[in-house]
């Protein structure tokens, strides 16, 4: 009996799994709903709720229905220029900003429009190499070391450019960084800018963590290249909101070529993001004093922990410096190689998946974020904990600036404190 043609996948695309941080979460998820206790530290969504202020703008908006210019809202564009320029001394105007359904979906594009090499530093977040193999992008995946805290040299890229100086190439560059939650300095910044201008790499500045810097003094490299350098950012990490999809490019000026490129591809695919959604956004990028102190306390939170986690982990043995920013971290467990191995145990996939059968923790292996798979190194999301009740206790306080302490750490973030103590645990066998 005939049954149809035959349709072939795209061989980019054929065996292509699910992105990995997608795929733990639908995995947790289902052991919770088997009846297994789980601690979640795979995904890394913000566990804070959206500001208030935020959240009313887009009540007030519900019933915007019509499809906005492909760029995005003329007034949305104009706040996201204000708000660089505000954070960064970054001075752009709205014809510079392409609004999208998420900075994943800008990056996609990007590397559609643009003909060129994809450059990452490992370990990178899941899904930028897969994005430039899905299109039939040649990936660069550049190894850094654990001695220089997981950061591109600028040699490593001269080198890179080197081997074929005309090439071109994107470069993604993304502080603070998922998977390790370190950043890079002013000067090693400057000093990679230095190699991408000399070289006419372009920079697609990944920035989402930005605002999550939890001394809340981010630099970004766009002062050090301006002509050269992309900066991606959006609503999903600083503003709770993953689930509104709503990401943000800041372009240089002689890049207008390549927004509007972009913005060509996107007319005959997603037309426009979602209107309430950017009439929303206004309110967030514009900014206030609500929103400032929004931001305070999501790093008041997230420092205390983060530094608690990782202090925790090192008395354990890992190596596994504080995070600088976001709410990852980043251990490496080679200092149990031996111990792990007696038990079976010989790479972070065989860690990880031992890990959550013992534990319920659940995290990802290292290999995922384009590390060696055999490198006992594992990415951890501090995640695991009611955002809105932190917010909530720290409001009532009288010191916006005083750092959270290890009581306030086991009232509110007590599930991801357990987690890590956990993981130590298990780790010491």
């Amino acid at each position: 009996m005939s049954v149809g043609p035959r349709i072939n996948l795209n061989l980019n695309v054929r065996g292509l799994p699910n992105s990995a941080t997608v795929a733990i979460n639908e995995r947790c998820n289902q052991l919770i709903a088997d009846g297994r206790q789980v601690y979640k530290l795979g995904l890394g969504q913000s566990p804070f709720p959206v500001p208030e202020s935020v959240v009313e703008a887009l009540r007030q908006n519900a019933h915007q229905k019509d499809y906005l210019p492909v760029k995005g809202l003329r007034a949305l564009r104009e706040a996201v220029a204000g708000y660089h320029s505000r954070r960064a001394d970054i001075v752009r105007t709205g014809d510079d900003v392409l609004i999208g359904p998420g900075s994943k979906e800008l990056m996609f594009l990007l590397q559609m429009v643009f003909y060129g090499d994809l450059v990452i530093p490992t370990p990178a977040w899941v899904s930028y190499a897969p994005q430039a193999r899905i299109i039939g992008r040649q990936v660069r995946m550049v190894q850094t070391l654990r001695e220089n805290d997981w950061h591109l040299q600028p040699e490593r890229l001269a080198e890179l450019c080197a081997e074929d100086p005309s090439r071109p190439r994107i470069l993604i560059l993304n502080y603070p960084a998922n998977p390790t939650g370190r950043s890079y300095s002013r000067a090693e910044l400057e000093a990679l800018a230095d190699v991408a201008m000399a070289n006419n790499v372009v920079l697609l500045s990944d920035e989402i963590y930005g605002e999550l810097h939890h001394e809340g003094n981010h630099a970004s490299i766009a002062p050090f290249y301006p002509e050269g350098t992309i900066i991606s950012s959006g609503l999903s990490k600083w503003c709770g909101a993953g689930g509104w999809r709503l990401g943000t490019f800041l372009f240089p000026k002689r890049m207008r070529w390549l927004l509007d490129a972009m913005a060509s591809a996107a007319s005959e695919t997603f037309t426009s993001t979602s209107a309430p959604i950017q009439h929303a956004a206004i309110r967030a990028f514009e900014g206030g004093p609500d929103i400032e102190r929004y931001l305070l306390d999501e790093r008041r939170v997230l420092a205390g922990l983060g530094r608690w986690s990782a202090l925790a982990l090192q008395a354990a043995g890992a190596h596994c410096p504080a995070p600088h920013g976001a709410f990852y971290l980043f251990p490496d467990f080679e200092a149990h190689r031996e111990a792990l191995a007696a038990r079976g145990i010989l790479d972070a996939p065989a860690l990880c998946e031992r890990l959550l059968e013992d534990t319920g923790v659940a995290i990802l292996p290292g290999v995922e974020f384009g590390r060696p798979r055999t490198e006992l190194t594992a990415r951890l999301a501090y995640v695991n904990f009611d955002g809105e009740a932190a917010l909530a206790e720290l409001a009532a306080q009288d010191d916006p600036s005083a750092p959270v302490d290890e009581d306030f750490l086991r009232r509110r973030c007590g599930e991801t404190l357990t987690a890590i103590e956990r993981i130590c645990e298990w780790v010491q066998g």
